[in-house]
């Protein structure tokens, strides 16, 4: 009998602990952006320089202050995609990170393949938003786009525990 009880404690401890993982992963560290208050969205000139900004609407985002890479937006651009390409600096190792699942205008895997088979094309939108991350805009020829904040992979990242 005692046996089950404490069973029964461990397996119930552990569904509130994977419970509240989830929903700390899913819900509590993210923040939806008003759109009035939408960060500018801009694009380096392949030339180099400062960033551009991009004209856009149609803004949803979220982001979160625990993470510099939990930045996800999308929105429209009117702007042809070949003008983009054009006039603004590719993104080479663009690597659309995965969201909360209720965040779903941003599909990272449908973005995914189309970055692979060419459809989408990802552009630097900041280099450094924080230290090793850079923000990166994904434009589709219908002028759908989505940016998110990724690890820089030019930079080397510190994976050490040291102090």
């Amino acid at each position: 009998m005692n046996g089950k009880i404490v069973a029964g404690s461990i397996v119930l401890c552990a569904a509130l602990a994977g419970g509240g993982l989830w929903y700390t992963q899913q819900y509590a560290y993210y923040t939806v952006i008003d759109p009035a208050r939408a960060p500018q969205m801009t694009l380096v000139p392949a030339t180099g320089g400062a960033p551009v900004p991009l004209v856009i609407s149609g803004f949803t985002g979220i982001d979160s202050t625990s993470s510099p890479i939990r930045f996800r937006a999308c929105f429209t651009t009117a702007t042809p995609l070949t003008e983009l390409a054009a006039n603004y600096a590719p993104y080479q190792q663009a690597t659309p990170l995965i969201g909360p699942y209720w965040f779903s205008c941003f599909d990272a895997a449908a973005l995914t393949r189309a970055l692979a088979d060419g459809t989408a094309r990802a552009f630097l939108a900041q280099k450094g938003v924080a230290p090793g991350v850079d923000r990166v805009i994904a434009v589709l020829p219908d002028g759908h786009a989505y940016a998110w904040q990724q690890l820089d992979p030019a930079v080397p990242q510190d994976t050490s525990m040291e102090e």
